[in-house]
Protein backbone atom coordinates (compact mmCIF):
# COMPACT_ATOMS: atom_id res chain seq x y z
CA UNK A 1 0.00 0.00 0.00
CA UNK A 2 0.92 3.14 -0.69
CA UNK A 3 1.34 6.13 1.87
CA UNK A 4 -0.18 9.00 1.40
CA UNK A 5 -2.80 11.90 2.49
CA UNK A 6 -6.06 12.73 1.19
CA UNK A 7 -6.08 16.09 -0.37
CA UNK A 8 -6.48 19.02 1.44
CA UNK A 9 -4.18 17.33 4.58
CA UNK A 10 -0.88 17.11 5.60
CA UNK A 11 1.68 16.06 8.22
CA UNK A 12 3.06 18.64 10.05
CA UNK A 13 6.56 17.54 11.46
CA UNK A 14 8.26 18.36 14.41
CA UNK A 15 10.27 21.68 13.24
CA UNK A 16 7.39 22.53 11.07
CA UNK A 17 5.83 22.04 14.71
CA UNK A 18 8.17 24.05 16.95
CA UNK A 19 7.34 27.87 14.39
CA UNK A 20 3.43 26.14 15.05
CA UNK A 21 3.88 26.50 18.94
CA UNK A 22 5.46 29.57 18.87
CA UNK A 23 2.65 31.07 17.41
CA UNK A 24 0.17 29.57 19.40
CA UNK A 25 1.96 30.17 22.53
CA UNK A 26 1.70 34.06 21.52
CA UNK A 27 -2.07 33.73 20.75
CA UNK A 28 -2.58 32.39 24.09
CA UNK A 29 0.21 34.75 25.94
CA UNK A 30 -1.99 37.92 24.30
CA UNK A 31 -5.35 36.27 24.40
CA UNK A 32 -5.29 35.78 28.28
CA UNK A 33 -3.41 39.26 28.82
CA UNK A 34 -6.75 40.70 27.69
CA UNK A 35 -8.70 38.71 30.00
CA UNK A 36 -9.88 35.70 27.51
CA UNK A 37 -9.81 32.43 28.90
CA UNK A 38 -9.59 28.85 27.26
CA UNK A 39 -12.79 26.45 26.14
CA UNK A 40 -12.70 23.23 24.48
CA UNK A 41 -15.41 21.83 22.84
CA UNK A 42 -15.38 18.37 20.44
CA UNK A 43 -14.56 17.84 16.86
CA UNK A 44 -18.17 16.49 16.20
CA UNK A 45 -21.11 18.25 16.60
CA UNK A 46 -24.70 16.93 16.30
CA UNK A 47 -25.22 17.99 12.01
CA UNK A 48 -28.46 19.79 12.81
CA UNK A 49 -26.04 21.61 15.06
CA UNK A 50 -24.07 23.44 12.21
CA UNK A 51 -26.96 23.52 9.46
CA UNK A 52 -28.21 26.59 9.20
CA UNK A 53 -26.63 28.49 10.76
CA UNK A 54 -23.74 29.65 7.67
CA UNK A 55 -25.97 29.36 4.71
CA UNK A 56 -26.23 27.54 1.68
CA UNK A 57 -22.72 28.01 0.06
CA UNK A 58 -20.02 27.58 3.45
CA UNK A 59 -22.86 24.55 4.61
CA UNK A 60 -21.55 22.10 1.09
CA UNK A 61 -18.36 22.34 2.99
CA UNK A 62 -19.19 20.64 6.26
CA UNK A 63 -18.12 17.36 5.88
CA UNK A 64 -20.55 14.86 7.70
CA UNK A 65 -18.91 11.82 9.90
CA UNK A 66 -21.36 9.24 11.20
CA UNK A 67 -20.55 5.98 12.24
CA UNK A 68 -21.74 3.25 10.40
CA UNK A 69 -23.87 1.72 13.27
CA UNK A 70 -24.62 5.07 14.73
CA UNK A 71 -28.24 6.78 15.26
CA UNK A 72 -27.15 10.03 15.47
CA UNK A 73 -25.78 12.50 12.58
CA UNK A 74 -23.19 13.74 12.93
CA UNK A 75 -20.60 16.76 11.17
CA UNK A 76 -17.14 17.70 11.58
CA UNK A 77 -17.72 21.55 13.12
CA UNK A 78 -17.00 24.12 10.50
CA UNK A 79 -15.97 26.57 12.51
CA UNK A 80 -15.42 27.84 16.43
CA UNK A 81 -18.33 30.20 16.46
CA UNK A 82 -21.29 28.18 16.77
CA UNK A 83 -19.82 25.21 19.17
CA UNK A 84 -19.46 28.57 21.21
CA UNK A 85 -22.99 29.58 21.17
CA UNK A 86 -23.97 25.89 21.81
CA UNK A 87 -21.93 26.10 25.19
CA UNK A 88 -23.37 29.58 25.90
CA UNK A 89 -27.42 27.91 25.38
CA UNK A 90 -26.30 25.11 27.15
CA UNK A 91 -24.44 26.69 30.10
CA UNK A 92 -26.96 30.05 30.91
CA UNK A 93 -24.78 30.12 34.35
CA UNK A 94 -21.77 31.30 33.04
CA UNK A 95 -20.86 34.67 34.48
CA UNK A 96 -21.34 37.20 32.04
CA UNK A 97 -19.73 38.95 30.09
CA UNK A 98 -18.06 35.58 29.35
CA UNK A 99 -14.39 36.02 27.24
CA UNK A 100 -13.22 32.73 25.50
CA UNK A 101 -10.57 31.83 23.17
CA UNK A 102 -10.11 28.66 21.61
CA UNK A 103 -7.15 27.30 19.54
CA UNK A 104 -8.92 23.97 17.15
CA UNK A 105 -8.81 22.21 14.26
CA UNK A 106 -11.98 22.56 12.04
CA UNK A 107 -12.55 21.00 9.07
CA UNK A 108 -14.22 22.61 5.16
CA UNK A 109 -14.07 20.47 2.27
CA UNK A 110 -12.65 23.12 -0.11
CA UNK A 111 -10.35 23.13 -3.16
CA UNK A 112 -6.90 23.30 -1.44
CA UNK A 113 -4.86 25.91 -2.57
CA UNK A 114 -2.03 28.21 -1.35
CA UNK A 115 -2.75 29.02 2.39
CA UNK A 116 -6.32 26.81 2.42
CA UNK A 117 -6.53 23.48 3.11
CA UNK A 118 -9.26 21.17 4.32
CA UNK A 119 -8.23 20.48 7.76
CA UNK A 120 -6.52 23.67 9.57
CA UNK A 121 -6.67 24.96 12.64
CA UNK A 122 -8.66 28.44 13.90
CA UNK A 123 -7.49 30.70 16.29
CA UNK A 124 -10.47 32.07 18.48
CA UNK A 125 -11.16 35.11 20.38
CA UNK A 126 -14.99 36.41 21.63
CA UNK A 127 -16.70 38.37 23.92
CA UNK A 128 -20.23 37.45 25.30
CA UNK A 129 -22.95 39.10 27.13
CA UNK A 130 -22.38 42.45 25.62
CA UNK A 131 -23.60 45.38 23.03
CA UNK A 132 -21.36 47.31 24.00
CA UNK A 133 -19.32 48.86 20.53
CA UNK A 134 -16.10 49.06 23.45
CA UNK A 135 -16.16 44.75 23.14
CA UNK A 136 -15.76 45.23 19.60
CA UNK A 137 -13.06 47.74 19.81
CA UNK A 138 -11.03 45.46 22.03
CA UNK A 139 -11.49 42.99 19.60
CA UNK A 140 -10.11 45.02 16.87
CA UNK A 141 -6.80 46.19 19.32
CA UNK A 142 -6.33 42.38 19.90
CA UNK A 143 -5.90 41.62 16.68
CA UNK A 144 -3.63 44.45 15.71
CA UNK A 145 -2.09 43.49 19.25
CA UNK A 146 -1.07 40.24 18.05
CA UNK A 147 -0.34 40.70 14.56
CA UNK A 148 2.74 43.37 15.64
CA UNK A 149 4.15 40.94 18.09
CA UNK A 150 4.28 38.34 15.63
CA UNK A 151 6.48 40.65 13.26
CA UNK A 152 3.45 41.80 10.40
CA UNK A 153 3.79 45.31 9.84
CA UNK A 154 2.33 45.65 6.06
CA UNK A 155 -1.21 44.71 7.04
CA UNK A 156 -4.70 46.49 7.40
CA UNK A 157 -7.82 45.79 9.07
CA UNK A 158 -11.18 46.25 6.86
CA UNK A 159 -14.31 47.82 8.93
CA UNK A 160 -17.62 47.28 7.96
CA UNK A 161 -21.30 47.06 9.52
CA UNK A 162 -23.91 44.11 8.47
CA UNK A 163 -26.36 47.29 8.86
CA UNK A 164 -24.54 49.60 6.74
CA UNK A 165 -24.87 46.70 4.14
CA UNK A 166 -28.21 46.48 4.56
CA UNK A 167 -28.86 50.04 4.32
CA UNK A 168 -26.80 50.12 1.07
CA UNK A 169 -28.89 47.57 -0.57
CA UNK A 170 -32.10 49.55 0.59
CA UNK A 171 -30.44 52.98 -0.75
CA UNK A 172 -29.84 51.63 -4.28
CA UNK A 173 -33.35 50.29 -4.30
CA UNK A 174 -31.78 46.68 -5.12
CA UNK A 175 -34.22 44.11 -4.78
CA UNK A 176 -34.50 42.07 -1.48
CA UNK A 177 -34.09 38.32 -3.59
CA UNK A 178 -31.02 40.12 -5.05
CA UNK A 179 -29.46 41.84 -2.20
CA UNK A 180 -27.03 38.23 -1.81
CA UNK A 181 -26.19 38.66 -5.25
CA UNK A 182 -24.96 42.22 -4.98
CA UNK A 183 -22.89 42.20 -1.60
CA UNK A 184 -20.61 39.29 -3.55
CA UNK A 185 -20.74 42.15 -6.50
CA UNK A 186 -19.23 44.57 -4.49
CA UNK A 187 -16.90 42.56 -2.11
CA UNK A 188 -14.92 42.33 -5.34
CA UNK A 189 -14.63 46.31 -5.60
CA UNK A 190 -11.08 45.93 -4.00
CA UNK A 191 -10.03 43.59 -6.93
CA UNK A 192 -12.40 44.55 -9.71
CA UNK A 193 -12.86 47.86 -9.62
CA UNK A 194 -15.83 50.28 -10.14
CA UNK A 195 -16.40 48.77 -14.15
CA UNK A 196 -15.62 45.18 -12.80
CA UNK A 197 -17.61 45.66 -10.13
CA UNK A 198 -20.68 47.00 -12.74
CA UNK A 199 -20.19 43.60 -14.87
CA UNK A 200 -20.54 42.02 -11.65
CA UNK A 201 -23.92 42.80 -10.94
CA UNK A 202 -25.28 43.04 -14.10
CA UNK A 203 -24.14 39.29 -14.81
CA UNK A 204 -26.14 38.61 -11.43
CA UNK A 205 -28.95 40.51 -12.74
CA UNK A 206 -28.89 43.75 -10.84
CA UNK A 207 -31.36 46.24 -12.85
CA UNK A 208 -29.19 49.14 -14.39
CA UNK A 209 -31.37 52.31 -11.83
CA UNK A 210 -30.21 50.31 -8.82
CA UNK A 211 -26.44 49.24 -10.18
CA UNK A 212 -25.93 53.26 -11.08
CA UNK A 213 -27.24 54.23 -7.52
CA UNK A 214 -24.51 51.31 -5.67
CA UNK A 215 -21.70 52.48 -8.45
CA UNK A 216 -22.42 56.44 -7.25
CA UNK A 217 -21.73 55.19 -3.69
CA UNK A 218 -18.68 53.68 -4.47
CA UNK A 219 -17.01 56.90 -5.93
CA UNK A 220 -17.65 58.32 -2.07
CA UNK A 221 -13.76 58.94 -1.06
CA UNK A 222 -11.81 60.48 1.82
CA UNK A 223 -10.98 59.21 5.49
CA UNK A 224 -12.74 57.01 8.15
CA UNK A 225 -14.73 60.28 9.42
CA UNK A 226 -15.17 61.55 5.94
CA UNK A 227 -16.76 58.21 4.19
CA UNK A 228 -19.34 57.94 7.10
CA UNK A 229 -20.26 61.07 6.87
CA UNK A 230 -21.10 61.15 3.23
CA UNK A 231 -22.89 57.70 3.93
CA UNK A 232 -25.07 59.31 7.19
CA UNK A 233 -25.99 62.03 4.75
CA UNK A 234 -27.64 59.72 1.83
CA UNK A 235 -28.70 57.36 4.55
CA UNK A 236 -30.47 60.54 6.44
CA UNK A 237 -31.92 62.01 3.08
CA UNK A 238 -33.33 58.70 2.08
CA UNK A 239 -35.05 57.52 5.36
CA UNK A 240 -32.77 54.57 6.16
CA UNK A 241 -32.92 53.56 9.41
CA UNK A 242 -30.76 50.46 9.23
CA UNK A 243 -27.90 52.45 7.42
CA UNK A 244 -27.88 55.00 10.05
CA UNK A 245 -27.50 52.75 12.66
CA UNK A 246 -24.70 50.50 11.12
CA UNK A 247 -23.16 54.22 10.47
CA UNK A 248 -23.58 55.06 13.64
CA UNK A 249 -21.98 51.44 15.41
CA UNK A 250 -18.50 52.41 13.32
CA UNK A 251 -18.27 55.91 14.26
CA UNK A 252 -18.52 54.92 18.35
CA UNK A 253 -16.10 52.21 17.45
CA UNK A 254 -13.27 54.20 15.53
CA UNK A 255 -13.63 57.02 18.92
CA UNK A 256 -13.10 53.77 20.81
CA UNK A 257 -10.36 52.33 18.58
CA UNK A 258 -8.71 56.15 19.16
CA UNK A 259 -9.03 56.43 22.83
CA UNK A 260 -7.14 52.34 22.94
CA UNK A 261 -4.36 53.70 20.99
CA UNK A 262 -4.98 51.59 18.14
CA UNK A 263 -2.70 53.07 15.06
CA UNK A 264 -4.90 54.51 12.84
CA UNK A 265 -2.73 52.99 9.69
CA UNK A 266 -3.64 49.42 10.92
CA UNK A 267 -7.55 49.68 10.30
CA UNK A 268 -9.68 51.47 7.41
CA UNK A 269 -13.43 51.66 6.76
CA UNK A 270 -14.31 49.63 3.64
CA UNK A 271 -18.26 49.54 3.25
CA UNK A 272 -17.63 47.44 0.42
CA UNK A 273 -15.73 44.70 2.67
CA UNK A 274 -18.57 41.53 2.85
CA UNK A 275 -18.15 38.69 5.54
CA UNK A 276 -19.71 35.88 4.18
CA UNK A 277 -21.57 33.99 6.89
CA UNK A 278 -24.83 35.11 7.52
CA UNK A 279 -24.88 35.09 11.07
CA UNK A 280 -23.38 38.83 11.49
CA UNK A 281 -25.42 41.04 12.64
CA UNK A 282 -23.64 44.72 13.38
CA UNK A 283 -19.58 45.40 12.76
CA UNK A 284 -17.46 43.04 11.17
CA UNK A 285 -13.50 43.15 10.43
CA UNK A 286 -11.02 41.14 8.16
CA UNK A 287 -7.45 42.17 7.95
CA UNK A 288 -5.81 41.57 4.98
CA UNK A 289 -1.94 41.29 4.33
CA UNK A 290 -0.57 43.90 2.24
CA UNK A 291 2.85 41.88 1.29
CA UNK A 292 2.42 38.94 0.27
CA UNK A 293 -0.92 38.91 -1.09
CA UNK A 294 -2.22 36.17 0.16
CA UNK A 295 -5.78 37.10 0.94
CA UNK A 296 -7.21 37.55 4.46
CA UNK A 297 -5.70 36.27 7.94
CA UNK A 298 -8.54 37.55 10.46
CA UNK A 299 -12.43 37.68 10.07
CA UNK A 300 -15.04 38.40 12.12
CA UNK A 301 -17.85 40.56 13.85
CA UNK A 302 -20.86 40.86 15.78
CA UNK A 303 -23.24 38.21 15.64
CA UNK A 304 -26.17 38.91 18.23
CA UNK A 305 -28.27 36.01 17.08
CA UNK A 306 -26.64 32.79 16.90
CA UNK A 307 -27.28 31.83 20.94
CA UNK A 308 -31.13 32.70 19.94
CA UNK A 309 -31.06 29.87 17.42
CA UNK A 310 -30.52 27.74 20.27
CA UNK A 311 -31.78 28.98 23.27
CA UNK A 312 -35.13 30.92 23.99
CA UNK A 313 -33.06 34.77 24.34
CA UNK A 314 -30.47 35.99 22.03
CA UNK A 315 -27.27 36.69 23.98
CA UNK A 316 -24.96 39.72 22.00
CA UNK A 317 -21.45 38.26 20.88
CA UNK A 318 -18.41 39.83 18.82
CA UNK A 319 -15.04 38.11 17.71
CA UNK A 320 -12.76 37.66 15.50
CA UNK A 321 -11.05 34.10 13.97
CA UNK A 322 -7.08 34.32 13.24
CA UNK A 323 -5.92 31.88 10.22
CA UNK A 324 -3.63 30.22 12.10
CA UNK A 325 -2.50 28.56 8.29
CA UNK A 326 -1.61 31.76 6.58
CA UNK A 327 -0.37 33.40 9.52
CA UNK A 328 2.34 30.71 9.41
CA UNK A 329 3.01 30.75 5.66
CA UNK A 330 3.07 34.86 5.95
CA UNK A 331 5.86 34.20 8.98
CA UNK A 332 7.75 31.45 6.32
CA UNK A 333 7.64 33.30 3.60
CA UNK A 334 8.68 36.88 4.70
CA UNK A 335 11.67 35.10 7.23
CA UNK A 336 9.58 36.98 10.28
CA UNK A 337 10.51 33.75 12.61
CA UNK A 338 12.92 34.32 15.22
CA UNK A 339 16.47 33.94 14.80
CA UNK A 340 16.96 31.85 17.72
CA UNK A 341 13.36 29.74 17.68
CA UNK A 342 14.46 26.07 18.15
CA UNK A 343 14.06 23.12 15.64
CA UNK A 344 13.24 20.99 18.63
CA UNK A 345 12.25 21.09 21.94
CA UNK A 346 14.82 18.96 23.29
CA UNK A 347 17.57 20.84 24.82
CA UNK A 348 19.92 18.39 26.13
CA UNK A 349 21.14 15.48 24.24
CA UNK A 350 22.99 12.71 26.97
CA UNK A 351 25.06 10.34 25.36
CA UNK A 352 25.69 6.52 25.96
CA UNK A 353 29.51 5.47 25.96
CA UNK A 354 29.09 1.76 26.72
CA UNK A 355 26.73 -0.53 28.67
CA UNK A 356 28.39 -0.56 31.68
CA UNK A 357 27.60 3.36 31.96
CA UNK A 358 24.35 2.80 30.64
CA UNK A 359 23.51 3.26 34.55
CA UNK A 360 25.43 6.57 34.70
CA UNK A 361 23.58 8.03 32.04
CA UNK A 362 20.03 7.30 32.76
CA UNK A 363 20.98 8.66 36.45
CA UNK A 364 22.39 12.21 34.57
CA UNK A 365 19.17 12.53 32.31
CA UNK A 366 17.16 11.86 35.32
CA UNK A 367 19.24 14.60 37.28
CA UNK A 368 19.35 17.11 34.14
CA UNK A 369 15.57 16.65 34.05
CA UNK A 370 14.43 17.78 37.67
CA UNK A 371 16.83 20.82 36.86
CA UNK A 372 13.72 21.55 34.00
CA UNK A 373 16.25 20.70 31.01
CA UNK A 374 14.42 18.87 28.61
CA UNK A 375 16.24 16.51 28.12
CA UNK A 376 16.54 12.89 25.86
CA UNK A 377 18.83 9.57 26.36
CA UNK A 378 20.43 8.43 23.02
CA UNK A 379 20.19 5.05 24.48
CA UNK A 380 22.43 2.81 22.45
CA UNK A 381 26.39 2.96 22.86
CA UNK A 382 27.52 4.33 19.17
CA UNK A 383 30.39 6.01 18.16
CA UNK A 384 30.71 9.34 20.21
CA UNK A 385 31.10 10.84 15.73
CA UNK A 386 27.14 9.17 15.34
CA UNK A 387 26.06 10.64 18.30
CA UNK A 388 26.84 14.58 18.04
CA UNK A 389 25.74 14.20 14.96
CA UNK A 390 22.40 13.32 15.77
CA UNK A 391 22.30 15.96 17.69
CA UNK A 392 23.12 18.36 14.80
CA UNK A 393 21.03 16.99 12.47
CA UNK A 394 18.08 17.66 15.15
CA UNK A 395 19.09 20.93 16.45
CA UNK A 396 19.34 19.84 19.84
CA UNK A 397 22.04 22.61 21.47
CA UNK A 398 23.75 20.34 23.85
CA UNK A 399 25.38 17.48 24.03
CA UNK A 400 26.21 15.43 27.81
CA UNK A 401 28.95 13.42 27.27
CA UNK A 402 29.87 10.88 30.26
CA UNK A 403 32.75 8.53 29.25
CA UNK A 404 35.00 6.57 32.03
CA UNK A 405 37.32 9.61 32.91
CA UNK A 406 34.31 12.12 33.92
CA UNK A 407 32.17 8.90 35.87
CA UNK A 408 35.47 8.65 37.69
CA UNK A 409 36.10 12.32 38.83
CA UNK A 410 32.23 13.01 39.10
CA UNK A 411 32.02 15.14 36.31
CA UNK A 412 30.53 15.90 32.97
CA UNK A 413 31.68 16.92 29.78
CA UNK A 414 29.33 19.81 27.89
CA UNK A 415 29.39 20.78 24.36
CA UNK A 416 27.29 23.40 23.14
CA UNK A 417 26.81 22.34 19.71
CA UNK A 418 26.36 25.77 17.71
CA UNK A 419 29.71 26.91 19.20
CA UNK A 420 31.58 24.04 19.59
CA UNK A 421 32.68 25.39 23.23
CA UNK A 422 33.30 22.37 25.80
CA UNK A 423 33.57 22.33 29.48
CA UNK A 424 34.66 19.75 31.75
CA UNK A 425 32.36 20.01 35.02
CA UNK A 426 30.40 18.98 38.06
CA UNK A 427 27.09 18.56 36.82
CA UNK A 428 26.03 21.21 39.19
CA UNK A 429 27.99 23.86 37.43
CA UNK A 430 26.75 21.78 34.03
CA UNK A 431 23.48 22.67 34.48
CA UNK A 432 24.02 25.88 35.64
CA UNK A 433 25.57 26.71 32.21
CA UNK A 434 22.92 24.98 30.19
CA UNK A 435 20.30 26.93 31.91
CA UNK A 436 22.26 30.10 31.56
CA UNK A 437 21.84 30.05 27.68
CA UNK A 438 18.78 28.12 27.13
CA UNK A 439 16.53 30.89 29.30
CA UNK A 440 16.12 28.46 32.69
CA UNK A 441 15.19 25.66 31.05
CA UNK A 442 11.62 25.23 31.02
CA UNK A 443 10.03 27.77 27.86
CA UNK A 444 12.70 27.71 25.81
CA UNK A 445 10.88 25.89 23.08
Amino acid sequence: MEPRLPRGMRDILPDQMMLRRYVIRAFEEIFEAYGFEPLQTPALELRETLMGKYGPDAEKLIYDARHREGKEELSLRYDLSVPLARVVAMYPNLPRPFKRYQIAPVWRAERPQKGRYREFYQCDADIVGTSSMAADAEIVALIEEALVRLGFRNFIILLNDRKLLTGLGRYSGVPEPLLGSLYRAIDKFDRLGLEGVREEMRRYGIPEEAAGRMLELLRIEGDNAEVLEELSRRMREAEIPEGLEGIQELQTLLRFLNEMGVAPEHYRISFTMVRGLEYYTGPIFETVVTEPKIGSITGGGRYDGLVGLFAKQSVPMTGTSFGIERIIDVIQELGMAPADLPRTPIQVLVTVFDEPRMGASLALTRTLRQAGLRTMLYFEPRRLEAQLRYAHQKGIPFVAILGPDEEAQGMVTVREMRSGEQRTLPPEEAIRWIQATVGGGRDGG
